[in-house]
């Protein structure tokens, strides 16, 4: 397997937390349950035949990708393919920092997968056969870097009330109450929930929500033995009812059995 990393230079740096470029990952399994992360996504499918989202119970094919598409910020767990026999560049963005590069408000994206050309700009086409063209994996990522701060520049201007509130609860996922975020900033909590629904794409406490839940199961991956009593209480729940029922609505499991089925990468767990 081919798998690189990169992190733009400044100033898609405020904005973009990487590039990915993969191919011949031939995994045993041929679907994923992916898990909410709070994360924003454009996937460039550098083969010539389509990708699939499934159906959560039946794994039938319920939408077909193609060249180009854009994930929103989600909020319930999808099935897509688990990479076999792909070739692919994936643009992760910054959480909550989307923003400057999609024409319209982010929630109406949320639990999305659109085509990029209706989300982005047509141009997002000329971009895929530029990667395609580029003969070096260092080149692909030159390429896709020079490409978007030719075409998004003007908009590479960070909002600092968004960056606040997400930083807030990206970095407190014990935070009991978005009340706080909005005296800091100066807004009522109605408007600063308007603002980060447009900016984000959740309100604020759905946002947290999901950031104790990415808390959660960071800490299952990485403990040698896992207490639920501990793993909730460090992620910000109240009580191990909370965590019980946000776990399965965002991953379809029980703690219990997620850890029997978590995989090698982080939210994306083999269903088929």
């Amino acid at each position: 397997m081919i798998f690189e990393f990169h992190i733009p230079a400044y100033p898609l740096n405020q904005f973009i937390e990487s590039f990915i470029y993969y191919r011949d990952y031939n995994p045993i399994h041929t679907v994923d349950r992916f898990l909410p992360d709070g994360n924003v996504n454009i996937v460039i499918d550098l083969t010539d035949y389509p990708k699939f989202i499934y159906d959560n119970e039946t794994l039938k094919e319920i939408q077909t990708c193609r060249n180009v598409w854009f994930s929103g910020v989600r909020n319930n767990y999808i099935t897509i393919p688990s990479g076999k026999d792909s070739e692919m560049f994936v643009i992760n963005f910054q959480k909550g920092k989307a923003y400057p590069f999609v024409q319209m408000p982010l929630n109406e994206l949320t639990d999305s997968v659109v085509d990029g050309d209706l989300v982005l700009t047509p141009e997002i086409m000329k971009l895929r056969e530029m990667i395609l063209e580029a003969t070096t994996i260092s080149l692909k990522f030159q390429k896709v870097e020079e490409f978007l701060i030719h075409k998004f520049h003007p908009k590479l201007v960070v909002n600092p009330f968004i960056d606040y509130a997400v930083n807030q609860i990206v970095n407190s996922p014990n935070l009991h109450s978005v009340e706080q975020i909005s005296n800091k900033v100066g807004y009522s909590q109605k408007h600063l929930i308007k603002i980060f629904k447009d900016n984000v794409g959740l309100t604020p406490k759905a946002f947290l929500k999901i950031i104790r839940f990415q808390s959660a199961i960071q800490q299952i991956a990485q403990a040698k033995s896992v207490d639920w009593s501990t793993i909730a209480y460090e992620s910000g729940y109240y009580d191990q009812a909370h965590f019980s029922n946000d776990f399965r609505s965002f991953s379809g499991f029980t703690p219990k059995a997620y850890l029997q089925k978590q995989f090698e990468y982080l939210n994306y767990v083999p269903v088929g």
